[in-house]
C-alpha cells in the first residue's frame, strides 16, 4: 500500500502537519495518525484510528455536487415573474418547480436511507450525480414556451438527486473526520448546499433579463440551462474518478466500534422504530422541520415579496436572496466550529433558534418601509441565524441517536423539513395573495416561536460524546495498567536470601 493507508505502531518522535501534538519516527510521514489501545472483549485486537488528508477532498467534492443540485432548486423561483410569462402559466405552477424538490423527498427518503446503509456513500454519490446531470440536460431541451411539462420533468429528475444528497453530510463527516472535526465537516457539507442556493439567487436574474421578446428570452434561458448542465457533467466525472466510500481505517473510536457491529445485527426497520421512540430526537425532528420549512417558504416566495414592495427589482431580489444565504453560510461555519470547541449542542441550537425568530420578526416589519438597503441588512441577519441552524440540527440529531445511522436520522430531519416547507410555502403564498407580505411573514413567526419552545424541552443526551469519552477513559486506564504492570516491585528480604 501507499503512504495514505500505512499505519504506524511506533512511538511518536516527529510532529505531523494535521496534529502538532502527534509525533512519529518516520520523517516523511504526511498523515495524522491516531493510535489507541482500548479493551475490546478482553483479548480482542486493539482498535486503530487514523485521519487521512483525502477527507478534505471528499467533503469539498460532496459540497460541489450539493451546490450544483441546490442551485437548480431556486433557479426558477427567483425569476418567477419572468418564467410565468415565458411558459404562460400561473405563479403557483412556477412555485411547484421549487416545491417539487420538497414533495419528491418525502416518499423517497426511506428507500434512499436504506440504500445508504446497505451500499454506502460512493453508490449514493454516483446515483445523485447521475440524476442531477440527467436533470440538467433535460432542462436544456425545455427552453421553449410550450415545453413547461418537459422543464417540470427535468426539475423532478434533479429533485430525485437531492434525496441522495441531503442525508449525506452527517454520515460523511462521521465516516471521514475526527471527533473534534465532525461538526465543522458537517458544516462544510451544508455550506455547499447553501452556496448553491446563493448562486441560484444571484445568477438567474443576471442571465435571464426581463424582456418581452420570447425568442430572445428563450435564448437567455437556454444559456442558463447549458451552463448548469456543463458544470453538472464535469462534477459527475470527478465523482466517478475521485470519490471514495470510506477510509480504510476509521477516524474515531466511535466509528471503529460501529464498524465492529455485524451487518446481520443491523435492521433498518428496527432502527427507524427506535428513532421514532426517541422522544428528544422526535422533538428535534418537528422543531427542525418548522425552522427549515420557514426558510424554504421565504426562499421560494422571495421574488413575489420583493416585487410587491419594490417593482422591477428582480435583480435585487436575487441579491437579497444571495445575502440571506451568504450570511447563513458564515453562520453555519461559525456554529460548526463552535460546536467542535464547546460541545454545547442544546444551548447553541436553542440560542440560534430564538435568534432566527427575532430575525424573522425584524425582517417582517421592515420589508415594507421602502428602504431597499434595510431589507438587505435584515435579510442578512435572518439568513445568518436561520441558515446557520441547519448543521446544528444535523449534528444534534447524531448526538441524540448514536449509534443509529447518521443517514437515517438526517433523513427524518429533512423529511420533516420538506413536509413543513410545502405546507408553509402554499399557506404563505395564499396569505400573501389575500392579506399581503406582513401577514404571511407573521404566519411564519408563529411557528418559529412554537419551534423555539419545543427546542427548550429537548433533553440533551449526547450519546456520541459519551461513547468517545468512555472509550478514551478505558484507553487511558488500560495504558496505566500496562505501565504499572511493566514495573517490577522491589525484591523482598526473603527473595534476596533465596
Amino acid at each position: 500500500m501507499g503512504d495514505d493507508t500505512r499505519v504506524s505502531r511506533s512511538r511518536s518522535t516527529q510532529k505531523t502537519d494535521d496534529n502538532p501534538h502527534l509525533e512519529t519516527k518516520d520523517p516523511d510521514a504526511a498523515e495524522h495518525i491516531e493510535f489507541s489501545i482500548i479493551p475490546n472483549g478482553g483479548s480482542s485486537p486493539v482498535l486503530e484510528t487514523r485521519l487521512y488528508k483525502k477527507r478534505w477532498v471528499i467533503v469539498f467534492l460532496f459540497s460541489s455536487y450539493s451546490l450544483c443540485n441546490a442551485y437548480q432548486w431556486i433557479q426558477y423561483g427567483i425569476i418567477s415573474n419572468i418564467m410565468t410569462k415565458f411558459y404562460n402559466v400561473e405563479a403557483f405552477a412556477i412555485d411547484w418547480l421549487s416545491m417539487v424538490y420538497m414533495l419528491t423527498y418525502i416518499p423517497f427518503i426511506f428507500p434512499v436511507t436504506w440504500l445508504l446503509d446497505k451500499k454506502g456513500l460512493r453508490v449514493m454519490a454516483l446515483l445523485a450525480n447521475a440524476l442531477n446531470c440527467a436533470g440538467t440536460w433535460i432542462k436544456v431541451a425545455s427552453a421553449q414556451p410550450h415545453l413547461f411539462g418537459v422543464t417540470m420533468f427535468g426539475q423532478f429528475t434533479s429533485s430525485l438527486a437531492q434525496v441522495f444528497i441531503l442525508g449525506m453530510p452527517s454520515r460523511l463527516a462521521s465516516d471521514w473526520f475526527g471527533a473534534d472535526e465532525v461538526s465543522t465537516a458537517c458544516s462544510i457539507g451544508v455550506f455547499g448546499n447553501q452556496m448553491g442556493i446563493a448562486i441560484g439567487f444571484l445568477v438567474p436574474p443576471i442571465l435571464v433579463p426581463n424582456v418581452d421578446d420570447l425568442d430572445e428570452l428563450a435564448h437567455h434561458i437556454r444559456i442558463m440551462f447549458y451552463i448548469s448542465a456543463g458544470v453538472a457533467t464535469l462534477i459527475f466525472v470527478l465523482v466517478i474518478i475521485v470519490f471514495q466510500e470510506k477510509p480504510e481505517i476509521p477516524p474515531t473510536q466511535a466509528q471503529a466500534q460501529a464498524r465492529n457491529i455485524p451487518p446481520e445485527d443491523y435492521s433498518y426497520t428496527a432502527s427507524i422504530l427506535r428513532l421514532l421512540r426517541n422522544k428528544p430526537f422526535m422533538l428535534l425532528v418537528v422543531s427542525y422541520g418548522l425552522n427549515v420549512g420557514c426558510f424554504y417558504a421565504v426562499s421560494t416566495l422571495l421574488n413575489r415579496m420583493i416585487i410587491e414592495h419594490y417593482p422591477g427589482e428582480e435583480v435585487n431580489a436575487g441579491r437579497i436572496g444571495l445575502t440571506i444565504v451568504i450570511a447563513g453560510m458564515v453562520g453555519s461555519l461559525i456554529c460548526g466550529i463552535w460546536l467542535d470547541k464547546t460541545k454545547t449542542y442544546k444551548q447553541t441550537t436553542l440560542a440560534i433558534y430564538l435568534l432566527s425568530l427575532i430575525g424573522m420578526l425584524v425582517y417582517a416589519f421592515t420589508l415594507n418601509l421602502g428602504h431597499l438597503w434595510l431589507v438587505f441588512v435584515m435579510a442578512g441577519l435572518l439568513g445568518f441565524f436561520m441558515t446557520g441552524y441547519l448543521p446544528l440540527g444535523f449534528e444534534f440529531a447524531v448526538e441524540l441517536t448514536y449509534p443509529e445511522s447518521e443517514g437515517t436520522s438526517s433523513g427524518l430531519l429533512n423529511c420533516s423539513a420538506q413536509i413543513f416547507g410545502i405546507i408553509f410555502t402554499i399557506a404563505q403564498g395564499k396569505i400573501i395573495d389575500a392579506w399581503g407580505t406582513l401577514a404571511g411573514n407573521i404566519f411564519l413567526c408563529i411557528f418559529l416561536l412554537i419551534g423555539s419552545i419545543m427546542t427548550g424541552f429537548i433533553k440533551s443526551d449526547l450519546r456520541r460524546q459519551k461513547a468517545n469519552q468512555q472509550i478514551e477513559v478505558q484507553s487511558a486506564s488500560k495504558k496505566t495498567l500496562e505501565v504499572a504492570g511493566s514495573v517490577s516491585p522491589p525484591a523482598t528480604l526473603d527473595e534476596v536470601k533465596l
